[in-house]
């Protein structure tokens, strides 16, 4: 099976460019109610995926950083505690099922590295329970 079949397209994905502030990024979380947010640079590229448990490691652990003064602090500038490895769109069912064991969502990206859209566990646990795989 082709794993574009579960792609949810970069359209309909909430990203965050890596220039992004942390205060920009916590509201943009707390709109969508995101706990996990695909990050990009300029030309596009995935770089990380940022969870609300990075932002507040980080916040806790950075002086002079509150909420007040987050929009001083950029999202490129944190490290995240899980890597979230994204797989090309060509990747085999296999290489996607290992990921999706281990994050809500896989970021997809293309042969020039350009995100173009994440497979959600919940999609292809929903498939697989509608063909009566997991049952």
């Amino acid at each position: 099976m082709n794993i574009a079949f579960f792609l949810l397209p970069k359209k309909e994905v909430v990203c965050l460019k890596a220039e992004s502030t942390i205060r920009q990024t916590l509201e943009k979380m707390e709109f969508h109610r995101y706990t996990a947010v695909p990050v990009l640079d300029e030309k596009g590229r995935y770089v990380k995926t940022i969870t609300e448990g990075d932002l507040l490691w980080k916040i806790k652990n950075t002086d002079q950083l509150s909420f007040q003064t987050s929009e001083r602090f950029y999202i490129k500038d944190i490290e995240v505690n899980r890597d979230y490895q994204p797989v090309h769109i060509d990747a085999e069912m296999e290489d996607l099922m290992s990921l999706v064991a281990v994050q809500n969502f896989v970021p997809v990206v293309d042969d020039n590295e350009i995100f173009i859209g994440i497979i959600r566990r919940m999609d292809i646990i929903e498939y697989f329970n509608k063909k009566g795989s997991l049952k």
